[in-house]
């Protein structure tokens, strides 16, 4: 079972504020060729709903534990978003995008945990 840190906790938390669904968490810690240590994937129903999570995450974060994204990008088309904190990449995607991608079969050979959905 993956150890989910506090930083990734509030991720989450951040992500199901907004109704964000189909949660992911992939652990690529023991990889040492990824890009970081751990994915948290995430998708909306429209690209204004991946904007609005994307948001939530971000303020959520601050908020909580005054931790900023290094960096974030995609929201001029709000298809996907990559939010950096370092050692964990939170990806936000409309469904189409998110099955185009597929970021859970490249990494498939990490730990891969699905978070349930809050309804």
């Amino acid at each position: 079972m993956t150890n989910i840190n506090s930083l990734q906790n509030l991720i989450i938390e951040g992500v199901h504020d907004r109704k964000g669904r189909n949660v992911t968490l992939v652990d690529m810690s023991e990889i040492e060729s990824a890009a970081a240590s751990h994915f948290i994937i995430a998708e909306g129903t429209s690209t204004m709903q991946v904007g609005a999570i994307a948001d939530s995450v971000r303020e959520y974060v601050q908020e909580k534990s005054s931790v900023k994204p290094y960096n974030y990008d995609g929201y001029t088309n709000s298809e996907w978003i990559v939010i950096d904190y370092g050692d964990t990449l939170v990806h936000v995607f409309v469904p189409e995008a998110r099955r185009r991608y597929n970021l859970e079969e490249l990494w498939s050979d990490a730990v891969i945990t699905e978070i349930p959905d809050i309804d």
